[in-house]
């Protein structure tokens, strides 16, 4: 009778803990994998996921043992990427533009004279002076022509509204040509328009152009690479019309 009462009191009533800190535990990761799930830099997010399965792991929440699959970065990380394909406001696959446009410019793009963006108005594309204008000057470089027609063979692929904006730095300018940063933003805006619409066929119906100078900065103008970020031609993909042309036979 003394050894069955000794048993009794041994008996543990808490094992519901083990369950409840598995669980609790899942459910921590799944909301990781929920807030990378709304950040699209990659290497941010390997970041992230690495040092939350590291510790995971010391704490053997991802171990075999417990019947949790063992969750690599790289796995987390092409979760977090699976976003919707769709823009809202362009109405256009965004990831199949990009990757048209990465094929068709790639060295521009490694080179820093093209940087593609996403912003609430549309997809950006950001033709910076560096590779297409010289300073102070709205006359295109030689080159430079053929580079915004490869993006147009891109872009008449379907029906995109875009409107094509210049801008500038805040360093004053007063020449024989132009009066000011809004001057000179404006006509090469235009320089860029005036290639897509002739050279290009581009349908003018689905395009406008904008001047904004140094008002509407993509950089800080305190520094000299903020400054050669700000000096630029955007082309923003506003919506579409029409679904993308078939391809060539």
């Amino acid at each position: 009778m003394k050894r069955r009462r000794r048993d009794a009191d041994h008996v543990h009533h808490d094992r519901w803990l083990v369950s409840y800190a598995d669980f609790v535990t899942l459910l921590f990761a799944l909301f990781v994998v929920l807030f990378a799930s709304s950040h699209h830099d990659k290497k941010t997010i390997e970041t992230v996921s690495s040092a939350v399965r590291n510790g995971f792991q010391e704490m053997g929440a991802f171990s075999s043992s417990n019947g949790v699959p063992d969750l690599s970065p790289s796995d987390m990380a092409t979760t977090a990427r699976i976003s919707p394909a769709k823009n809202g406001a362009a109405g256009i696959d965004v990831v199949e533009l990009q990757r048209k446009l990465h094929q068709a410019l790639g060295k521009e793009i490694q080179r820093q004279e093209i940087v593609m963006r996403m912003t609430p108005e549309g997809f950006v594309i950001s033709l910076h002076e560096l590779g297409f204008f010289n300073s102070g000057e709205a006359t295109l470089q030689p080159g430079a022509a053929e580079k915004i027609m490869r993006i147009a063979s891109v872009l008449m692929q379907y029906g995109l509204n875009m409107r094509v904006e210049g801008h500038s730095d805040d360093v004053p300018i007063h020449n024989a040509e132009f009066d000011s940063n809004w001057d000179l933003s404006t006509a090469r805006a235009m320089a860029v328009a005036k290639m897509l619409l002739s050279e290009s066929g581009v349908d003018p119906k689905l395009m406008s152009v904008a001047g904004y100078g140094q008002y509407q900065p993509a950089a800080s103008n305190d520094t000299p690479e903020g400054r050669r970020a700000n000096r630029r031609v955007d082309i923003v993909v506003v919506s579409a019309n029409k679904p993308p042309a078939p391809p060539a036979p």
